[in-house]
Order: C-alpha cells, then sequence, then structure tokens
C-alpha cells in the first residue's frame, strides 16, 4: 500500500499543441487529499497535426517533434500502469514508447495491427521483470484528416461524452462484470450498478498483461476485442475498436479510473455537466473539473492517480440528439 511521499507532487498540465477544429487540455497528477499514492503510474500522449509530441517519463512532461509525421494527423492516449502488479509506471512509459514510434494510422484494421503487435512485443520484453506481468490500460483516439477518429481500447479507462444534458460513456470496461455480462449471468441494471455505481478496481484485461475474457480460469496473452459479436446487445454500440463521431458542441473525455474513484461514482460523475457549463476553453473546463475533485477526495480509498484529456469540440449542441444511457 503506498505510503510513502511522491517523488513528483506538481500536477503535469499539457496545452498549447495544435489540434485544428477541437480545443485540447490535458493534466496527469498524482491524485487528491491527505493520502497520496508513492508515484505516478499514469500516463499520456498527445500528438499534434504537427507532429509535436507530449508525455510523460519518469512522471515528468516531455515534449518533442517527430520528424515524418503525417500532417494533419493526430493522436491523444491515456494509461493508467497497474501497480498491484509491479512495474506499472515501467509498461505504461513503454507502450508510450511504442506508440511514439507507431506511424499514423489511417484505417481501423491497420490500427488494431499495429497495436497488437506493440502488445506481443512488450509481453516478451517484459517476459524476464520479476513479479506478475505489469499490465497498463489503453484508451487512444486516433486523430485522422476528413475522417472521424478511432478508438482503440484496452482496460478499465474510459472514453466520454458530456453535453449539457449528461455525460456519457463510451467504452466498456474490461471487468469481470462485463464478463459475466457477455456470458449472461448479469443483466443490464446490475452491470450499470457494478460498472458504474460502485467502485471495483479489478480488471479482466489489459494492454500488455493480456485477458480474461477467452477463458476466465487462466491468463491469456492476446487481446481479446470487445465487439458486437461478443457483447449482449445493450453494450454492442459500445466497440472496442470503432470511429467516432466528435458531436459538435460536445466534450470528450478520455480519462484514468482515478477520477472516478469514489464512494459514489455515478454521483460524481452526474455533475460533470454542470461543472463545465459556461467554461469557454478545454483548459478551463479541465480545470473546473478537477478542483471540484480537489474539493471532495475519496473518504474511504487511497486516491489513485488521475490522467484526463479533455476535446472541446466547437459549435452549437443539438439538445435532442442525446445519446440514451443504459437503464440503471
Amino acid at each position: 500500500m503506498p505510503t510513502s511521499s511522491p517523488s513528483v507532487s506538481v500536477p503535469a498540465w499539457i496545452t498549447g499543441l495544435r489540434f485544428p477544429g477541437l480545443d485540447v487540455a490535458a493534466c496527469s497528477r498524482l491524485g487528491a487529499g491527505p493520502r497520496l499514492r508513492a508515484e505516478n503510474q499514469d500516463n499520456l500522449l498527445l500528438i499534434d497535426v504537427d507532429g509535436q509530441a507530449a508525455w510523460l517519463h519518469d512522471q515528468v512532461p516531455q515534449r518533442r517533434r517527430l520528424p515524418g509525421w503525417r500532417a494533419g494527423h493526430a493522436r491523444l492516449a491515456v494509461l493508467d500502469g497497474m501497480g498491484g502488479h509491479g512495474h506499472g509506471r515501467e509498461a505504461a512509459e513503454a507502450v508510450v514508447a511504442g506508440l511514439l514510434a507507431m506511424p499514423p494510422c489511417a484505417d481501423g484494421a491497420d490500427l488494431a495491427r499495429r497495436l497488437d503487435a506493440l502488445h506481443a512485443d512488450l509481453q516478451r520484453h517484459f517476459a524476464d521483470a520479476p513479479g506478475p506481468r505489469p499490465g497498463t490500460t489503453l484508451t487512444l483516439l486516433e486523430c485522422r484528416p476528413d475522417a472521424p477518429p478511432l478508438l482503440y481500447h484496452v482496460g478499465d479507462s474510459r472514453l466520454y461524452e458530456i453535453t449539457p444534458a449528461r455525460a456519457t460513456p463510451l467504452t466498456v470496461d474490461h471487468v469481470p462484470a462485463t464478463a459475466y455480462a457477455m456470458a449472461g449471468l448479469v443483466g443490464e441494471a446490475d452491470w450499470w450498478q457494478q460498472v458504474h455505481g460502485e467502485h471495483r478496481p479489478q480488471v479482466a484485461q489489459a494492454f500488455l498483461l493480456g485477458n480474461a475474457f477467452a477463458d476466465p480460469s487462466r491468463l491469456n496473452d492476446p487481446l481479446f476485442e470487445l465487439s458486437p459479436l461478443n457483447l449482449p446487445s445493450w453494450l454492442c454500440r459500445l466497440a472496442d475498436r470503432r470511429p467516432i463521431e466528435l458531436r459538435p458542441g460536445c466534450s470528450y473525455l478520455l480519462a484514468t479510473d482515478g477520477l472516478w474513484s469514489c464512494s459514489d461514482p455515478w454521483g460524481w460523475v452526474g455533475q460533470w455537466p454542470q461543472l463545465l457549463e459556461g467554461s469557454t476553453d478545454a483548459a478551463t473546463m479541465l480545470r473546473a473539473l478537477l478542483a471540484a475533485y480537489d474539493a471532495h477526495p475519496a473518504a474511504f480509498f487511497y486516491p489513485d492517480n488521475v490522467t484526463a484529456i479533455l476535446l472541446r469540440v466547437p459549435g452549437a449542441a443539438h439538445p435532442h440528439d442525446e445519446t440514451a444511457l443504459p437503464a440503471t
């Protein structure tokens, strides 16, 4: 259980990169409250349309320009290293290094092929590491010019769409409750309560770690894509690998689970539209969200690391075109 003083306590804010048509801000931090974790094992990656990249190494923000990056293409990702398995920060950093070396992907098949190959390469790289195999979540948007971004999702970090009316998850958590739902053992209401209404930090799949979906009795090396072929009907629209339409007037939040690790996750997430209301830029919106998080740190948990990238799409929202929430 982490109790030592963190080596880095200053939140890492990332702004100033260029994403035409989007206003983007990002932050990664240890957490909130008097009991902080020993280190920030989260990470993030932002590559803008000019190939300017920002990420963390040894918990410190790094920046450089990527030579040969395709103009107009961008990449955004959040990662949550699994500290309980050891080498969590190193696992997230290794994935970020792979993402920095990966060329822009124009279609979903290319993106999936390259990321699945990176997953397998890193399993071999960490094969001799002591202790359980490390892992990290990865929730990524590959932003293509003149085409909707591509989502690639592994783990229990999330992508949310936030409108003036509600915050709607656009990803499915890779957790035991989802495996039960896929097997027909948990219905929609119970799944929603377990995944979005309670604090349950277990995962059934992570990048580099592998998956417990194919065979719950053991950890399998490959990643297991959740798709309409294996998800229940009430989750099949939230496939792990798909294009995402970014709607004018909406905001999109990529975040690790520390942002909702509390005793009432759904009640807290339900406050987000009001907290962001009236803000005119992504940095102000994200600061408002994290200020509210600071004001009410989790009372019964060691607050987890928090990493978030907020995308604001300019334009007017369409109040009658809301995505329906699952039943509670």
